[in-house]
């Protein structure tokens, strides 16, 4: 039961986001927003978890890449 109930949290979320949208606004800007809106999530999912990493971590993965 739980599982639905967050289906529809997240069909709420994604509608409030179109809704959010001009008028005009195209298939692909809504879809950038949208997948915006979940990396955002994730992110701060990631972070309360302490799914982390320092800057100076990140800037030596960065460095390997180019190579």
């Amino acid at each position: 039961m739980e599982r639905r109930w967050m289906k529809v949290n997240d069909k709420e979320k994604m509608k409030a986001v179109i809704e959010a949208q001009p008028d005009d606004a195209s298939y692909d800007e809504i879809l950038r927003d949208l997948a915006f809106e979940r990396m955002v999530e994730r992110g701060l999912a990631d972070s309360r978890e302490r799914r982390v990493i320092s800057h100076e971590e990140m800037g030596r993965r960065i460095r390997t890449w180019q190579k």
